[in-house]
Order: structure tokens, then C-alpha cells, then sequence
């Protein structure tokens, strides 16, 4: 026993020394027994540091903490913020419920483990994109007074997906079918919600669950980003979104990827690459850092 308290105490130091410090496979919970990860990196010097929670996507069936998110990763941590990329529950095995649980698990984490790691609790921010977006939409638009956060960035997360189920339906030729198909064979996509697929019924649950229709007075300031050649949450999700929390009061804006697809990883133009710069820039004016 004492040898195990005297690593919790050596590894809390090292952490907290103020040097530069990146580490990968941090269980922060085990729910049911399923072990869920994080990796992190944590700046330069004695703190508090602003932080950011980031959400993978990958259709709720796929992707990874140390890919999906990895263009984010270089930026913030150049800009001076602590970052903790996370795990969370997918389908086969999960759904819905379990997911939102584990964003919502994800921030209580480090929130309570703020000194160890040298963050400041009041400037956490909370950032996915496409499924991880719509997530982090979820979380903020559901929040508690143990959830909340100080600001969301969505990269082309769903806000409405009766709406986007009703579109692919109607014109299948505008999104990237084959993608969406693959997704609906291991329970993603619009499947993790437990829905039958183009149906009335389903419309009916996939708009019980778009954070759209949970927005309200009070949620944190959000950053959508979002390409407009999008195949598989069309760019209009983030301007309804935003329409939707202007008319409440709440705050939110909008960089624009002109002609961006789908994920950060096909921007290659070099006028596509500003999204990284704007993206801490609002950072820097909405978390006060400047």
C-alpha cells in the first residue's frame, strides 16, 4: 500500500512541476466495467491554464481520440491551453444515453482533478466535431450547474437531425450516402439513437434528441465551424444553430470553410487553414485571455 500512495504522490508532482507534460491512456472512468481513456497535454509553467475537452467524431461507430481531433491539438496547446482528448461509449455495444453520460462524466473529471493538472475550472471549454459535435451540443444544452462549461466549439456537429434524416430521405443524392449506409450496418449514424431509420416514428425521436430544440437563455457562448461543401451534415446546421441561440440571447458565431467537405482532415487548401487561427482568436476573446 505504501508503495502504491508514494507513484500517486510522485506522478501528482511531476504534473504539477510546471513543465511540459503529455500523457496518453488516462482511465477517467469505468462505467459497467468498460474502461474509458484520455490522452492529455498539459503547458509549460505553473498555471491555471485554460482548457479544452475534445470530443472525437466518426459516426458514433468510429474514430479516435488521437486522430479525429489531432488538427486542434498543435494550436491550442501553441495558444497555451491544457487539452484532454477523450474516449467515450460506441456503438456496437453502446447508444445514445451511454455517450451523453460520458461527456457529461468527462467534464466533472476535470474539473475535479483542475489543480492536479494545473487548469483553471472557469475556463473549460468543451469542442468536438461531427458526432463529437454534436455531443459536446448535446452536453452544453443540457447542461448542470456540475456540467457547465465556459464555451463550445462545434466543428460541423448535427443540431437538427429530423431535419437531416428528413433531407436524406427526400435528396440522397446531396449526401455521401455510402458513408452514411456503412454506418447504419454497426449501429451509427442516426441509428445510435435507436431509430428504425426514414420513418415517421424515427423523425419523431431524432427530434427529441437535436440539441436545437433544447437551446435556451444562459448557454455558454459557441463557435460552430464548418466547411460548405459538407456531404453529410450540411453547413445550414450551424447557421440554424446560431439563429436559434441569438434569438435567446446566447452567443454564437460562425467560421466559415469555403468549400471545406466533411472533416478537418480535407481541408488541404491553404485558404482553408485559417479555421485554426480564427478558432483561438475567439478563443482568446470569449475565455478573456488576452
Amino acid at each position: 500500500m505504501k508503495t502504491i500512495i508514494l507513484a500517486v504522490i510522485c506522478s501528482a508532482t511531476v504534473v504539477g512541476a510546471g513543465s511540459s507534460t503529455d500523457q496518453k491512456g488516462i482511465e477517467y472512468a469505468k462505467p459497467g466495467g468498460h474502461p474509458l481513456l484520455l490522452d492529455l497535454h498539459i503547458p509549460d509553467g505553473s498555471g491555471p491554464f485554460p482548457a479544452a475537452i475534445l470530443v472525437h467524431g466518426g459516426g458514433f461507430d468510429g474514430g479516435s481520440r488521437a486522430t479525429n481531433m489531432a488538427p486542434t491539438f498543435q494550436p491550442l496547446a501553441d495558444a497555451g491551453f491544457a487539452w484532454f482528448s477523450i474516449d467515450y461509449r460506441m456503438a456496437p455495444e453502446f447508444r445514445f444515453p451511454e455517450a451523453r453520460d460520458d461527456i457529461d462524466t468527462a467534464i466533472k473529471w476535470v474539473k475535479a482533478n483542475a489543480r492536479t493538472y494545473r487548469v483553471d475550472p472557469a475556463k473549460i471549454v468543451l469542442a468536438g466535431e461531427s458526432a463529437g459535435g454534436f455531443l459536446v451540443n448535446y452536453a452544453a444544452a443540457h447542461e448542470t450547474a456540475g456540467t457547465k462549461v465556459a464555451a463550445v466549439v462545434d466543428i460541423y456537429g448535427p443540431v437538427d437531425y429530423e431535419k437531416i434524416a428528413r433531407q436524406r430521405q427526400a435528396y440522397p443524392a446531396r449526401f455521401n450516402m455510402a458513408s452514411i449506409n456503412a454506418h447504419q450496418k454497426t449501429g451509427g449514424g442516426i441509428w445510435f439513437f435507436g431509430v428504425e431509420g426514414y420513418d415517421e416514428a424515427s423523425f419523431t425521436t431524432l427530434k427529441t434528441i437535436s440539441p436545437l430544440h433544447a437551446v435556451h437563455k444562459g448557454m455558454p457562448p459557441f463557435l460552430a465551424i464548418h466547411g460548405t461543401r459538407d456531404d453529410q451534415v450540411p453547413y445550414e446546421q450551424s447557421t440554424i444553430l446560431c439563429e436559434a441561440m441569438r434569438k435567446v440571447g446566447a452567443s454564437c458565431e460562425i467560421i466559415t470553410v469555403e468549400g471545406g467537405g466533411h472533416g478537418m482532415g480535407s481541408w488541404k487548401d491553404a485558404d482553408q487553414q485559417h479555421y485554426k487561427a480564427d478558432m483561438v482568436a475567439w478563443l482568446r476573446r470569449t475565455l478573456d485571455l488576452n
